[in-house]
Parts: structure tokens; C-alpha cells; sequence
């Protein structure tokens, strides 16, 4: 196998990609926004409208409901309301719903004759008895419910009272009016069974504005409330179905750092559901990365955050689970859960030498615009649409061929740790400046060692005797068997002949991602922008 060290596309050299000039990689700012949404729950395969209000701190999902503003009444949802028949208008109701949709009975609309029920009565109201007026014939008792209530509202009296109440979750599935209560025919009408209890109502009428209820009377509004509240520090979200590649369209869930997660949000157009999943993303990479510094150890951490880890099940097949990252001092952290405090790093499922891994992009989806990339690395464009469902994934590869391969939401994340890992091997090779290993030539133990100022020399393990000694500019080649040896070939800068050195270790991939690391934390180290950055200088002092 042959090896190529320091280039740009496997080393993410500065210098080489116009897009690595580009300093003070920060994170975007973090937004505030509100809008409407749809909440999908898996349980009751329902779906409803909310409400969502992200801020720096959280993402608070609010639902509609009906409170009592004034009067004698207690703050309540339940109302009992007279209906009074009128002689052109009926009851002046419609109902939709029932038993055999597996859907309660609610009031989807309230035509304009009834002025004087738009103060009491709200479409997505449901009855909460199923006796009205204390009238059940019985041969009705084996009809289901919506038919039952209709024929007992056909046929009562002038007036008939009935309790009602609020059900948050009716406005979307019913397809009954969002927002203020009263009129509204905007959204089309729903397959479901529509009673038609107006009878004679008369939807042509001009809108009478409601009566206002006198001082004794309660006052009711209808208002958005706040159901879940989701802090984002630490928090994830997936636009994939729970532990599969699949990628859900214009949906994603929001997870918490312990483990509590909203239901499936979803949005009406691809553009608004990359808009939401972005700013939430970025208050959360905002809230992480301050979160960083709030750690008072020895070790700088340059970067952390949530990714899909893809595994290979010989029983199941290819699977995920997310885990949290963390790029930490002289260490890459893979966690189950984040660290909240000092004492949880020593609590990793594992944790590798970053001088010893090596980070690989899976696909060059910037490739041919290496200046968009450079804009993704500041926060200054969107996230390109992901074609034909491909996810976003990079590897990391560790000793022994062993590698982990994780999947991001974003084609920002994905540039934000490729850049984070860059730094970090940058600062680690700075601070630990060489690096030596035990390997044999022809039988002989000898010590080979990467010096970031001198570069490759080997050495007698017995004795010290330094045998050879090449800068890093004379490697010219290399080549391994795959298992435990290497040529390396170097360029003598006396007789500018080739020169090879054939060496053997017990953990080769380890070798070769140390010899990378070095080579391409020197070539940064003479790209100015890099070195000189505020990002970088900040860094430093904090290492």
C-alpha cells in the first residue's frame, strides 16, 4: 500500500484549500424564532398543530387550549354552554369525528348565526358527556357515539346544555381552524364524518361581532400554552428514524442531554424544516461551546458534540446509535452521554491518542466549490440539501485498520469537525513536539522517532546511537504489506539518490497516522493565516 502524507484531501493541510484560510471559525449566532408546526405522535399516530419558540436556552413547544380569563369561574377548561336552537339557523353547530375514527367528537364549526355562542364555544370543543340534555333512547345505544349525538342534538328540545372542552391535539388531524377561535373556512374540509348539524344555518350571513358577557359571566380565550419546554444545551436532533439510516422528509426530533425528546416536528416545505433544523443547531453548537470553557482542567477542549455512530450487526444488519464526541487535550473522547462535570471524562466508552487517528471525509460533497465550503466553515451559507438521501459521514480511523464511522445533520457540522480535528492534532503535535516507537530491521530493536523540529531519525534501542536522520521535506515515498511493515524512501540531500528504510512495528497504522499528523501540522505551521489567527492564538493560551 502506498501513502501519501500531508496532502490536503486526507490531511486538511492549510494552505492547499483556499476554504482553510478562512479564520475565526465560530460558531453561527445563536437565533431566536417562532413559528407554527405540526407534532407528530407515534402513539396515537395523530398529527396536531403547535406552536414553537426557540431561544438562545430552549425550544419550548406550544399548544392551543381554551382558559378562562375573568369571572367567577376557576381556570378550567371544562364549560357547560346552552345551545338555543333559532328557527332558520338550528343549533347553528357542525360536528366531525367519532368512534369509528378512532377520533373524540368535536365542534368543527360554528356558523355566523350564532352570535351569541362565539364567546363560549370554540371549534375543536368536544362534549364530554355522552348523554345530552339526560336524554339516551336506548335502540340508540348500540349506534356509535357521533351518530348518537347527532340524532340527540336533531331531536332535543329548543335548548340543550352541554359541558365541553378543549382538546388540544383536534386542530390539525380534524383539519378544524388554527388560531383565533370563531370563523374561519380557510382549510378544506376533512374526510372525516361531518354531522352537517347546522341544519338550516346560514353560512352567508355577515359575521355579527360577539356579544360581550356580562360582569358575572366567565371570559374565555383561546391561547397558546406551553406543553414541553427542551433545553438546548447538549441537545441533539435527528431527521432519522430511531436507529436506522432512514432519513425522515421535512421532519426531525430535538433530544435532550438526558435522554428526553419532543415527537417528530414536521414542517410543510424542505425549506422551513432546514431553517428550523439549522438555527436550533446553532443554539445548541453555541451553548456546547460555551460549555467547553466552563471545564477548569489542564486540557483545552477544542471542540465536542453529538454524532450518529453507523454499526455493523451481523444478526441485524447495519445500525446506529449516537454518541457524544469530544476533542479534548491530547485525546479523542467517544461517550454514551455528555460530561457534565471534570470528574466524567474518566467515565468514556473509549478514547484514542489524537496524534494516532486519522479523520476522513467519506465524501467530498464541497469538492468542486472549495469557496462555498469556505462560507459553510463561517456560518455565512446554509447547509446544501443532501442529494438522493445520502447521509453526511465521516470515519475515524484508529490503530490496528480499526475504524468508527459517524453520520452528521449538516454539511456545516461536517466542516466544523473537520476543522476542529485539524486544530487539535495542530495543537497536540506542538505540545508534544516527538513521538517515539519501538520497531526491528533485520533483527535489530531500534527506536524510531518523528521530531516536529528535526524530523525522522532511528536509533540502537540498546545504545542510543542515532543511525540515520532526514528532515521531513527528503520523505518522498512509502509503501506497507498491510500488517506490520513499512519502506520508507527518502532523498539524500548529498547525492540526491533514493534512499530506502524498511521497518517493522507491532502497531503499524498507529505509525503512519503519527508520521500524517506531524507532516501536516509542519505545513501548517508555515501557513501565516493559520498560525497567526485569532482562533488559533486563543487556543494556545488556552492549552
Amino acid at each position: 500500500m502506498k501513502h501519501v502524507f500531508g496532502r490536503c484531501k486526507e490531511a486538511g493541510v492549510p494552505g492547499e484549500n483556499p476554504c482553510m484560510h478562512v479564520e475565526n471559525m465560530q460558531t453561527p449566532h445563536r437565533k431566536t424564532k417562532s413559528g407554527i408546526a405540526l407534532l407528530y405522535n407515534e402513539d396515537t399516530n395523530n398529527t396536531y398543530d403547535v406552536c414553537l419558540k426557540l431561544t438562545k436556552d430552549a425550544l419550548t413547544i406550544q399548544k392551543l387550549d381554551v382558559i378562562c380569563t375573568s369571572g367567577t369561574e376557576s381556570q378550567v377548561n371544562h364549560r357547560t354552554v346552552v345551545l338555543r336552537r333559532q328557527a332558520t339557523g338550528g343549533l347553528g353547530l357542525s360536528i366531525k369525528g367519532g368512534a369509528e375514527h378512532n377520533v373524540p367528537v368535536v365542534i368543527s364549526k360554528i356558523f355566523k348565526d350564532q352570535a351569541h355562542l362565539l364567546c363560549f364555544v370554540y371549534s375543536g370543543d368536544a362534549s364530554l358527556t355522552e348523554v345530552l340534555s339526560g336524554y339516551m333512547a336506548p335502540d340508540l345505544l348500540p349506534i356509535t357515539l357521533c351518530f348518537c349525538q347527532v340524532h340527540l342534538l336533531r331531536t332535543a328540545g329548543d335548548e340543550v346544555t352541554i359541558t365541553v372542552r378543549y382538546l388540544r391535539e383536534v386542530p390539525s388531524f380534524l383539519k378544524l381552524p388554527l388560531g383565533s377561535p370563531g370563523l374561519d373556512h380557510s382549510r378544506g374540509s376533512s374526510p372525516l364524518f361531518d354531522s352537517g348539524l347546522h341544519l338550516n344555518g346560514n353560512e352567508n350571513n355577515a359575521a355579527p361581532s360577539p356579544p360581550s358577557p356580562s360582569a358575572n359571566e366567565p371570559k374565555y380565550e383561546k391561547r397558546w400554552l406551553d406543553d414541553v419546554c427542551m433545553p438546548l444545551l447538549m441537545a441533539r436532533v435527528s431527521r432519522y428514524k430511531a436507529g436506522t439510516d432512514k432519513l425522515r422528509s421535512n421532519c426531525f426530533q430535538v433530544f435532550a442531554s438526558g435522554g428526553t425528546c419532543t415527537n417528530i416536528l414536521q414542517f410543510f416545505t424542505a425549506a422551513e424544516s432546514t431553517d428550523w433544523l439549522q438555527a436550533i443547531s446553532a443554539n445548541i453548537n453555541g451553548l456546547t461551546n460555551n460549555k467547553c470553557f466552563s471545564f477548569l482542567d489542564k486540557f483545552h477542549i477544542v471542540h465536542m458534540g453529538w454524532a450518529c455512530e453507523s454499526l455493523e450487526d451481523s444478526t441485524v444488519g447495519r445500525s446506529s446509535t449516537f454518541k457524544f464526541l469530544a476533542l479534548r487535550g491530547p485525546y479523542f473522547y467517544i461517550f454514551k452521554r455528555p460530561p457534565i462535570s471534570s470528574a466524567d471524562w474518566g467515565k468514556s466508552e473509549i478514547t484514542y491518542n489524537l496524534y494516532e487517528v486519522l479523520f476522513k471525509v467519506h465524501k467530498l460533497w464541497m469538492a468542486e466549490d472549495c469557496w462555498l465550503q469556505a462560507r459553510l466553515y463561517l456560518g455565512l451559507e446554509h447547509s446544501p440539501e443532501q442529494q438522493d438521501n445520502e447521509p453526511l459521514c465521516f470515519s475515524i480511523l484508529v490503530g490496528h485498520g480499526q475504524s468508527h464511522t459517524f453520520r452528521v445533520e449538516l454539511a456545516s457540522d461536517l466542516a466544523i469537525w473537520e476543522k476542529s480535528f485539524q486544530r487539535a492534532v495542530f495543537f497536540e503535535v506542538q505540545r508534544i513536539q516527538s513521538k517515539s516507537y519501538m520497531c526491528s530491521s533485520h533483527g535489530t530493536v531500534l527506536c524510531f522517532t518523528i521530531d516536529f523540529g528535526s524530523g525522522f531519525s532511528c536509533s540502537e534501542a540498546s545504545s542510543s546511537t542515532i543511525l540515520w536522520r532526514y528532515k521531513f521535506s527528503q520523505l518522498k515515498g512509502s509503501s506497507d504489506d498491510g500488517k506490520t511493515r513499512v519502506k520508507l524512501l527518502f532523498k539524500n540531500a548529498e547525492s540526491k539518490q533514493i534512499e530506502m528504510k524498511e521497518l517493522e512495528f507491532a502497531n503499524l497504522t498507529a505509525v503512519l497516522h503519527c508520521i500524517h499528523s506531524f507532516i501536516a501540522a509542519k505545513v501548517a505551521s508555515m501557513d501565516p493565516l493559520f498560525v497567526c489567527s485569532p482562533s488559533f492564538s486563543g487556543n494556545c493560551m488556552n492549552s
